[in-house]
């Protein structure tokens, strides 16, 4: 008996890692031993990837705010160009216009 409970309490402090795992990976669970190296294991993935989780949410919401500052600079771009062509095509008319001039007051002399 104190053979088994010490192996037993050997069990339990053992690594998580690799005895976990094949504890977890067998086909039954017979023992409550078992069941508590199999909880164990399951709580450490749990914890894993709750902490994945988490990173991956905040990546997600840094690609998120990255790309709002994107649209909003790509649409100040955009009205900026909008600007400059309505510039520029009320230059070309204002050249249309003096040239015009010029042809008429040409064409009286």
């Amino acid at each position: 008996s104190a053979q088994i409970a010490d192996l037993q309490q050997k069990l339990l402090d053992a690594d998580s890692g690799d005895r976990a795992k094949q504890c977890c990976d067998s086909i039954s669970i017979a023992t409550i031993l078992e069941a508590k190296c199999a909880l164990k294991y399951l709580l450490g993935e749990l914890v894993s990837s709750k902490v994945q989780e988490s990173k991956l949410q905040s990546s997600l919401e840094q690609s998120q705010a990255s790309c709002s500052d994107m649209q909003k600079m790509l649409m100040e771009e955009r009205n900026h160009i909008a600007e400059l062509e309505a510039e520029f095509q009320n230059q070309i008319l204002v050249q249309e216009q003096q040239h015009q001039e010029k042809v008429n007051c040409s064409s009286w002399k």
